[in-house]
């Protein structure tokens, strides 16, 4: 005879373990610690087994309760997941999304996949420029949310995260060493431009430039190629290329770099849809 397992319990099962207690596990769940025993009691009774054992004063997993605690986290993630999309409103229509170059690939891919799982039928459509034109075009109505990599945070915006400009090279390569230093840099408009140009000034450092355009493809081929050096975000580096910082920074004659804020910009008067994924963008960034 099939059963069915209760969520509740399984959810407080999850919680005693993550929070290595009965006590703030009960506080946690919002209910009392007497509740909360009973709750692990009942699921104990319900699959005839001990999930944990008294070691000392403190509670540990028993045998049973290893096994179980990666499929209880699976099943509560389905379970909140499904109860997610079918208590958020379906929405129909187009959100246009800006996004610069250097970080569509490192943060986009998974926000969009959410989005379209949850609202299968908006359509995102999305423009790719350095952030100075990504928020022209948003000042013009022609995207209406956009993500920005700045050293600040203007108005409408909100920061989801700061990460540092690094300077970038080939691995095992020598480009960093050259002088004049050949830099991959980007078009006019990419803020990245001036920021490394003013640094490698500060530094007295001859340079010169060896590819100045924004989209990624080119940069990373001059950096693979060993041609050239590049500033990049941290967390945007592929795991080919060397970071130069610290001592090697400072061998190489290589400025520090300033860290730079992903903004996200969600402007008065968006529709519902465009509302969403700006949460979908939030709550992606709060999960790395």
């Amino acid at each position: 005879m099939r059963r069915d397992l209760d969520i509740s319990l399984i959810r407080a099962f999850v919680g005693v373990v993550d929070a290595d207690g009965v006590t703030a596990a009960a506080s946690a769940l919002g209910v009392s610690q007497a509740a909360a025993s009973q709750q692990i009691k009942r699921l104990e009774e319900a699959l005839d087994c001990r999930l944990f054992e008294r070691r000392g004063r403190k509670l540990a997993l028993a045998p049973a309760g290893e096994r179980l605690l990666a499929q209880a986290r699976r099943l509560l993630a389905l379970n909140d997941e499904v109860w997610s999309a079918m208590r958020t409103p379906s929405f129909e229509g187009e959100v246009r999304l800006g996004v610069p170059y250097d970080i569509i690939g490192s943060f986009v891919p998974p926000i969009l996949r959410r989005f379209a799982k949850a609202q299968p039928r908006v359509r995102v459509s999305l423009v790719c420029e350095d952030s100075r034109v990504v928020r022209d075009e948003l000042r013009k109505g022609a995207v209406d949310l956009a993500l920005t990599t700045e050293t600040d945070c203007g108005r409408h915006g909100e920061t989801l995260r700061t990460d540092r400009l690094v300077w970038v090279g080939a691995s095992g390569g020598e480009a960093h060493l050259r002088d004049p230093l050949p830099v991959s840099l980007g078009a006019p408009t990419c803020v990245f431009r001036p920021v490394a140009v003013e640094a490698l000034g500060r530094l007295r450092r001859d340079w010169r430039a060896v590819c100045e355009v924004s989209r990624l493809e080119p940069v990373y081929a001059a950096i693979e190629a060993g041609l050239a050096v590049a500033p990049l975000l941290r967390s945007s580096v592929p795991p080919r290329f060397e970071i130069f910082d610290g001592k090697a920074a400072r061998e190489a004659r290589l400025p520090p770099l300033p860290e730079f804020r992903i903004n996200l910009y969600a402007p008065p008067g968006l529709s519902p849809a465009a509302r969403d994924l700006a949460d979908h963008v939030r709550a992606s960034f709060a999960l790395r």
